[in-house]
């Protein structure tokens, strides 16, 4: 026998892939999870979210709360306007019982001087007047002034032109029914007569 027959068997070749394979779990060892992001940057941007977020929402809730406001203040002056209307509907049936007062007034002025009994009923249709004015004054009713002033065809009612060379043109020269105001607006226009210059002088001067 020769020495080579005591040779010991060579020892099997080794994968070089199983080699590189092995090499690799040792490096990244399996189930191993990449390191996280930056928690500080992280936490900015959810915070910058966050207030983009609460931003729009706060631009919503101030809209709404305009709208919120202009309907109420719509509301309120819509319901003042009603109210101003319904008053001023009531009021201005109760103005031809003024009317009517102040004609038996004028009709009785004569003739209460000479009849004691007439000149009693005359003061006590004055005493009614009176008492009716203030009523309707304390509700916001006021006569107004029309003779001597300007003819205004918002405040007034022209339904007769007086020819006159004693007044200027286009003034209240008598009133045929008094108008009045209800807070500072037209309740009933006044029917007026309103000065005109006499044809003649006219004629004359062109």
């Amino acid at each position: 026998m020769t020495s080579n027959d005591h040779t010991q068997p060579p020892e099997p070749a080794t994968n070089v892939d199983e080699q590189d394979q092995t090499a690799a779990d040792r490096t990244h060892p399996i189930g191993e999870i990449e390191a996280p992001s930056d928690p500080v940057a992280r936490l900015q941007d959810e915070l910058a979210a966050a207030r983009a977020d609460a931003e729009q929402w706060r631009d919503r809730f101030l809209r709404k709360a305009a709208e919120l406001e202009n309907f109420r203040k719509r509301t309120e002056r819509e319901k003042g306007e009603t109210a101003v209307l319904a008053k001023s509907l009531v009021l201005a049936e109760i103005l031809p019982v003024v009317d009517g007062i102040e004609r038996a007034l004028a009709g009785l002025a004569e003739a209460r001087e000479s009849n004691e009994s007439l000149a009693r009923y005359g003061e006590g249709i004055q005493l009614l007047h009176k008492q009716l004015l203030d009523t309707l004054r304390r509700l916001g009713v006021v006569p107004m002034d029309t003779v001597g002033q300007r003819f205004d065809p918002h405040l007034h009612e022209a339904l007769v032109r007086l020819e006159t060379a004693d007044q200027e043109e286009n003034l209240v020269v008598q009133e045929l029914r008094r108008g009045y105001l209800f807070n500072d607006r037209l309740l009933r226009p006044a029917q007026v007569a309103v000065s005109t210059r006499p044809r003649g002088r006219e004629t004359s001067e062109s």
